[in-house]
């Protein structure tokens, strides 16, 4: 075991697990993490091999004998009803049949309905009343000649859930750790490999977790596909749920008008919205205005009756364009339903997590390393959330008077919430601190930025705070306006007086007469590139066609994204180009290479370069074909360089540093 690993067991014996196991574990069941890892800690919470063996084929066989699968539900019963009783897993969930004045639950995957359950099942486990809850329990089948007798009977349950943490022993335990090590503890934790994430990626995985830790904390997060935006709100906690951001209804979300009932807020600590994104989703104005009411206020009214509580809000969804396209033609809220792009809502949103700096997630970026069992990190963040740590950072810092109350409010809770995260024992230098605020000021500003740029009527404001001990003043800039959204400036030395001075420049192309011709490119020639050959045909073309039948081996779909790159350097940064790929393929390396290019599609995309792809076995000629008027007919493809050395050659990083095969490129307007 890594010295980490050591260490974690060491501290929190019997509270941790190695995740790979809950892979190993899972198979077919379409079960949550936090499901897997409370029976995975009933037997494998520990260090030991061959008990964590022993663990997993007890935790196999619990799983395959007592997880019901929808497609054999009817043998379930049937075991109930020959058996007489029978331990299941099934997702439950109870309402008030008021006409005959009892509770009745209904199951998920068995899809029994209407089977009564006792009123203090209800009492001790109010949550089973909205959105359904993961349980254990045992079944029993009694048969009976009265009319409309239900023969299901519910002899015992229990909610999986991890019961009596012991916080202090959490806090005190915490103090071995540094804050690197317990960082990278919490990224084991959720199922990732520190190793592979910077600490600012890490701040942006955790800072997922502060909407279990702090209350009526209101997050966003949009960006690409494929980076588990919502993985973490639907997998990683029992006091979590994820409904499709379509699903929401007011009655669904705050109370039900007719039935009294409350709805997701009063059950859930966080209630995350999947897919929020989608400028023609249809959505309910007035549940925007109740939304937006509860986010400011904790409460809202339905009737006469006001009602208050603490869920945390998160909305998560895909960007339809590039970040430098959204900051120049639109803002970062521009995939958004139009009922949502309201200011006044989005002003409610404390913190926006820039999803595009999020890695989609690959192989490696797992680890088969040990993390808390994340149920038991669950009780403990539930547990936090009673303190209130929205002041701590006054201590070392003081924001500055522009910032609004709101913003302050907002800036509190992130810096409060990933304290909770990293410091739950509350020691904390002010190096420390500053990085936490730093991000917390940053995740605020993102959202006021985009609110300038919406709305007129929004006042500027300097998001800068100082040191108490130094005076310092530190002014807090978002990442993607320092890469994109300043003028492109250039270095010029002048002369007359010996000192730099910066000035903006225009680093237009240098106009070049393009014509119509042929150019012929000789076996083992170098100092020949794309670039060289072609790049300037590239120049304002939107609309970019790739016909080439040999796009699928690794050097081939190299020599692809190197054109891609090319392209991005020649395009306007603020615009987008779409580029399409006509390609053709066999059985063996067809899968291969429609991996690469779904990666490639992600890939491009931060580069604002729209990637589609397709597949044709009757290609004729290979050529490249622009909307600025210019074909290019390319005699041997893409494929023009010899084969290089491999990794450690210069020459597989140099287009001008490779030998040709003999090839001739052919210049047309059309």
């Amino acid at each position: 075991m890594k010295e980490l690993d050591i260490k974690l067991n060491e501290y929190f014996g019997g509270k941790v697990v190695r995740k790979d196991l809950t892979n190993a574990v899972k198979g077919n069941a379409i079960v949550p993490t936090y499901v897997l890892e409370y029976l995975l800690g009933q037997y494998c919470a520990t260090d030991d091999e061959v008990t964590i063996v022993l663990g997993v084929e007890t935790v196999k066989n619990i799983i395959s004998q007592h997880f019901v699968h929808r497609d054999e539900a009817q043998i379930v019963k049937s075991t109930v009803r020959e058996k007489g009783s029978h331990r299941i897993i099934d997702k439950v969930s109870v309402r008030l049949n008021d006409q005959k004045d009892q509770y009745e639950a209904s199951f998920a995957n068995l899809g029994l309905k209407g089977i009564p359950i006792g009123d203090n099942v209800i009492k001790e486990h109010q949550k089973l009343l909205s959105g359904g809850v993961w349980c254990i329990l045992t079944l029993g089948y009694f048969s009976s000649d009265e009319k409309g007798m239900v023969p299901w009977l519910i002899e015992s349950i229990k909610p999986i859930q991890v019961s009596n943490i012991d916080i202090n022993e959490y806090k005190e335990a915490r103090k071995q750790f540094s804050k690197e090590e317990w960082i990278d503890v919490l990224m084991q934790t959720i199922g990732l490999n520190p190793e592979e994430f910077t600490f600012r990626s890490k701040l942006l995985q955790l800072t997922r977790l502060v909407p279990f830790v702090e209350n009526n904390y209101n997050l966003i997060e949009l960006g690409p596909k494929g980076t588990g935006k919502s993985h973490i709100f639907s997998e990683m906690s029992p006091h979590g749920i994820l409904i499709s951001g379509g699903e929401v209804s007011k009655a669904k979300l705050f109370v039900n008008n007719s039935s009294g009932e409350i709805g997701l807020v009063g059950y859930w600590d966080v209630v995350a919205y999947d897919e929020f994104a989608g400028k023609t989703k249809r959505t309910d104005r007035g549940l925007v205005d109740i939304m937006k009411n509860y986010m400011a206020n904790k409460s809202f009214s339905r009737g006469t009756e006001v009602y208050g509580a603490s869920a945390s809000m998160v909305f998560v969804g895909n960007t339809d364009r590039s970040v430098p396209y959204m900051l120049k033609h639109s803002d970062l809220f521009d995939a958004l339903p139009k009922d949502y792009y309201d200011t006044a809502f989005l002003d409610r949103m404390h913190g926006y997590l820039p999803g595009w700096e999020v890695q989609k997630l690959r192989n490696e970026m797992f680890t088969s390393d040990y993390g808390f069992i994340v149920d038991y990190l669950a009780e403990v963040l539930k547990e936090l959330r009673k303190e209130d740590r929205t002041h701590d950072y006054s201590h070392y810092f003081e924001l500055s008077d522009s910032i609004t109350t709101r913003d302050k409010t907002a800036i509190a809770k992130t810096y409060a919430g990933l304290s909770k995260v990293i410091y739950p024992h509350g020691e904390i230098n002010q190096e420390n601190a500053r990085e936490l605020l730093d991000f917390a000021v940053e995740s605020r500003k993102r959202v006021k930025e985009q609110l300038y740029k919406m709305d007129e009527t929004f006042e500027e404001v300097d998001f800068s705070y100082s040191c108490k001990d130094s005076g310092e003043i530190i002014t807090i800039e978002t990442l993607e306006v320092l890469e994109f959204g300043e003028p492109i400036k250039k270095l010029y030395v002048n002369q007359e007086n010996d000192r730099s001075v910066m000035s903006i420049a225009s680093l237009k192309e240098t106009k070049i007469e393009l014509q119509e011709g042929q150019k012929i490119v000789r076996d083992n020639q170098s100092g020949i590139s794309y670039d060289v050959l072609f790049g300037a045909y590239l120049l304002g073309a939107s609309d970019i066609k790739i016909v080439d039948p040999y796009v699928r081996l690794p050097y081939q779909l190299r020599n692809f994204m190197e054109l891609a790159k090319l392209i991005s350097e020649k395009k306007d940064p603020d615009s987008e180009v779409k580029l399409h790929l006509v390609t053709s393929n066999v059985e063996d390396y067809v899968a291969e290479a429609k991996d690469a290019f779904e990666q490639m599609t992600y890939s491009l995309e931060s580069l604002g370069i729209i990637f589609t792809y397709e597949f044709d076995d009757f290609i004729h000629d290979r050529s490249i074909v622009m909307d600025n008027g210019w074909k290019v007919i390319l005699g041997r493809g893409l494929d023009i360089w010899q084969k290089t050395g491999g990794w450690y050659d210069i020459n597989e990083y140099i287009q001008e540093k490779r030998l040709c095969k003999a090839c001739e490129v052919t210049f047309v307007k059309h």
